[in-house]
């Protein structure tokens, strides 16, 4: 059976609208890009902008790649896309990356009243990051599935967002159930990354011996 809205043309493009799409991209991989190209087309975007985190305040136990190879292999994997683009607005600002503090500094870059593109898995979190209602001020969220987690429908926003119905759209997908620690975990036992990530990006790990640190800690047996 095929999916009804797999097949709906794309929505009609919304002259100067913008996507943000922000996440640690350690590394950036297919999953990200998939879903980055579904909102677009969903909503009509004009242009989507993937914001790599400096600091991710979510993940203070875990190791994060220096910025500049993020921000490096976020360029590679965008190149050619012109409705993509890479902003360094968090790793300029550098300290823990808030949503809303970086909302409100492309506010004064001229960008105003963006969809902010995240997974079930994070607005499931959302009530607990800081200043929500001030992110919906700004902004307003396109939420895509993801294939290991609950979905998440209107009567949850309705119970956990009351008021703020309106702030919040749910797409259909793709799903691409490819997370970041999958390959890192590739590529530090020297296992191929090549369709989980662009190519190009596969070529930077590889150059730069990403995730290479990951190796001592993978059980041999």
């Amino acid at each position: 059976m095929i999916d009804d809205e797999a097949v709906r043309p794309p929505a009609a493009i919304v002259p100067g609208s913008v996507g943000i799409l922000g996440g640690t991209f350690d590394p950036i991989h297919h999953g990200h890009l998939v879903i980055a190209e579904e909102a677009r087309e969903a909503l009509g975007l004009e242009r989507v902008l993937l914001v790599p985190s400096a600091t991710p305040p979510h993940k203070p136990d875990r190791v994060v790649t220096a910025a500049e190879h993020r921000l490096a292999m976020a360029r590679l994997a965008v190149a050619g896309n012109p409705a993509f683009s890479v902003s360094p607005i968090e790793v300029d600002r550098g300290g823990s990356s808030y949503t809303v503090e970086t909302l409100e500094a492309l506010l004064l870059e001229g960008i105003s009243g963006p969809w902010f593109i995240l997974s079930a898995e994070a607005l499931a979190g959302f009530p607990a990051w800081r200043r929500p209602d001030g992110i919906l001020d700004l902004c307003r969220l396109a939420v895509v599935p993801r294939a290991d987690h609950a979905a998440l429908d209107a009567t949850w926003v309705r119970d956990h967002l009351p008021g703020r119905e309106d702030r919040v759209r749910f797409l259909p997908g793709p799903l691409l159930p490819i997370s970041g620690s999958v390959v890192r975990r590739r590529a530090a036992a020297g296992r191929s990354v090549r369709y989980l990530v662009p190519d190009a990006v596969a070529r930077y790990i590889a150059d730069h011996a990403l995730y290479t640190e990951l190796a001592r800690r993978i059980p041999t047996t």
